[in-house]
């Protein structure tokens, strides 16, 4: 309880989202990133959250900053944040050149600050594609060509470097290609990202070792979120996380304390798995909307990020069948000293994440 009870949402990373256009042999690099975490030096490599790095006190101490502290801190390390960040065209690397960055005036509490960050480079005369390298230790990123027909977009974690990319366009993946490189995302945002999903996950697995009971809740789940996913990344439906991811905690609560009282599953658990399964849907999708999808291949991409969430889910059913289920399940004491305490700890977790998202 008290490693899942620290803050879920605290400091929370998102990827660093760059993108790029070229133009007369110019190339213009925006990026939208947390300055603090470099900053202070942060090793984000599977990292969620700030809090789980070593450093997390000097990026505290950051964010209590102004933006133009940060501005001003960053402009004069610039040169090293760009050591990391390798653009190449053919054998030969370009230099980045520092232009800009914005950053807000203050930080909210427990929010990481994303800042606005400009290089630009000149590239080769007989340059026609280029690649970028990301430095270990930098986290993730999202790499977006804008400008062209058939942009290209990859996903890159800290190590990495993308494929050659054409700057006339023409390197957009494939609609089996953005299927399979979504899956691997999805699944990252179960395990060991989501938490709040885990234990949601956990308190259906808790009600019951029936096979079942266990189905009709996991289809619910599955039929909810998949639906409330494609709505909000199409941008059809768009709710605050302020609403919903208090609620999102409301259903851990919900379904820990239902497992107690519950002798079995009933005929309206399905249903109202199915309603919470709308907001988790709609919290996948702020996902999605942090990472973007490539506008050419949308449907592939989704239905791969929406296969590695069930595969993630799946896994962590898995999991816990084989850490408990497979050798106590059978067990007359099994739901009085294993499932009911276990669903309680659910229960109190997910009541400290509403207390925390509505009030802190």
């Amino acid at each position: 309880m008290a490693f899942f009870a620290s803050p879920s949402r605290a400091h929370e990373l998102n990827p660093t989202i760059a993108d790029f256009t070229v133009t007369d042999g110019t190339l213009v690099l925006d990026l939208q990133m947390n300055a603090e975490a470099f900053l202070a030096e942060l090793n984000l490599d599977g990292v969620r959250d700030t809090n789980d790095a070593d450093g997390a006190v000097n990026y505290d101490a950051l964010q209590n900053q102004t933006g133009a502290d940060i501005e001003a801190l960053f402009a004069a390390q610039a040169d090293d944040f760009a050591k990391g960040l390798v653009v190449s065209s053919g054998e030969t690397a370009v230099a980045l050149a520092f232009q800009s960055i914005k950053t807000p005036v203050i930080a909210l509490p427990e929010v990481a600050r994303l800042s606005a960050v400009q290089f630009t480079a000149n590239l080769p005369a007989e340059a026609r594609d280029i690649s970028f390298a990301w430095g270990a230790g930098y986290g993730e990123i999202v790499i977006r060509q804008q400008g062209v027909e058939e942009p290209y977009t990859g996903f890159l974690v800290g190590g990495e470097t993308t494929p050659d990319i054409a700057l006339a366009g023409g390197a957009a993946m494939t609609g089996w290609q953005s299927f399979v490189s979504y899956i691997p995302v999805g699944f990252d945002h179960i395990l060991p990202k989501g938490l709040d999903h885990i234990l949601f996950v956990l308190g259906l697995f808790f009600l019951s070792l029936r096979m079942g009971a266990l189905l009709w809740q996991v289809t619910a789940f599955t039929a909810a979120h998949t639906v409330t996913l494609a709505l909000g990344a199409l941008g059809v439906i768009t709710v605050p996380g302020s609403i919903v991811e208090p609620i999102i905690a409301a259903s851990i609560v919900y379904v820990g304390v239902e497992n107690i009282l519950s002798k079995g599953l009933n005929k309206w658990r399905p249903i109202v798995v199915f309603g919470f399964g709308l907001l988790h849907g709609l919290g996948f999708a702020s996902v999605l909307g942090d990472f973007g999808l490539p506008a050419g291949q949308f449907i592939p991409a989704l239905l791969g990020f929406n296969i590695g969430v069930e595969l993630g889910q799946l896994t962590v059913i898995a999991v816990a069948f084989l850490a408990v289920g497979l050798w106590f399940g059978s067990k007359p004491w099994y739901k009085n000293y294993i499932a009911n305490p276990a669903s309680a700890a659910i229960a109190l977790v997910g009541a400290y994440w509403v207390i925390e998202r509505v009030f802190l």
